[in-house]
C-alpha cells in the first residue's frame, strides 16, 4: 500500500510522513535500510561532536531512531490484530538518556537497526490491506499500521537530513 492510501493523517507525525515517497511502505522500508540512509563514514568521523550544548551525540540519534522504529511497530501490531487499547506517547529524551548508546560502537549501533528493520519488514509483509488501514489511538491520536510504517521511513529521513544540515557542517 502507498502512502496516498492513509485514510487518516495523524496530526505531529505528518511532518514524518511527508518526506516519503507515495511509493509502496515494503518498498519505502527497503529504501531507507539503515545503510541507505547513513553513511557509516561519516557518522564515524563526526563521532562524539554535538552542534550545540545538550544535543544528542550521533549515537544517541541512531538509537533513537531504533527505539521510536520499535515503538511504531508495536502499535502498528496491535492496531493490525484489532487490538485496539489506546496506547500513550513517550518520552523521548527519558528513553535517549537512558539508552547506553554512548557505551556502544557505531557499528553495534547499526546492527541492531538492521535487524529492528528486518523485523518491520517482516510484520509488514505479512500484513492485508484491511489490517494496514484499521486504526487505533495511540498518543492521543487515531493511527493506522500504514501511516506508522510511513513514520518510520520519514523519521529516519528527518534525522539524516538533521544530521547532514547541523552535524556535517562540524567537520
Amino acid at each position: 500500500m502507498k502512502k496516498s492510501e492513509i485514510s487518516r493523517m495523524p496530526s505531529f507525525f505528518d511532518r514524518y510522513i511527508n518526506l516519503c515517497d507515495d511509493i509502496s511502505l515494503l518498498l519505502a522500508l527497503e529504501k531507507t535500510s539503515p545503510d541507505q540512509v547513513f553513511s557509516l563514514d561519516m557518522l564515524r568521523e563526526i563521532g562524539d561532536k554535538i552542534y550545540a550544548p545538550g544535543k544528542w551525540t550521533i549515537k544517541d540519534i541512531l538509537q533513537h531512531v531504533i527505539d521510536n522504529e520499535r515503538i511504531m511497530c508495536y502499535r502498528a501490531l496491535r492496531f493490525s490484530r484489532n487490538e485496539l487499547t489506546a496506547l500513550p506517547g513517550y518520552e523521548e529524551n527519558i528513553m535517549a538518556a537512558n539508552s547506553n548508546a554512548r557505551n556502544r560502537t557505531l557499528e553495534d549501533i547499526m546492527e541492531e537497526f538492521q535487524i529492528v528493520r528486518g523485523g518491520t519488514l517482516a510484520l509488514y509483509r505479512n500484513m492485508t490491506p484491511e489490517m494496514m488501514l484499521r486504526e487505533g489511538l495511540a498518543n492521543g491520536q487515531y493511527m493506522s499500521p500504514l501511516s506508522l510504517g510511513f513514520v518510520i521511513v520519514g523519521h529516519a529521513v528527518h534525522h539524516r537530513n538533521i544530521i547532514e544540515q547541523r552535524y556535517r557542517p562540524l567537520l
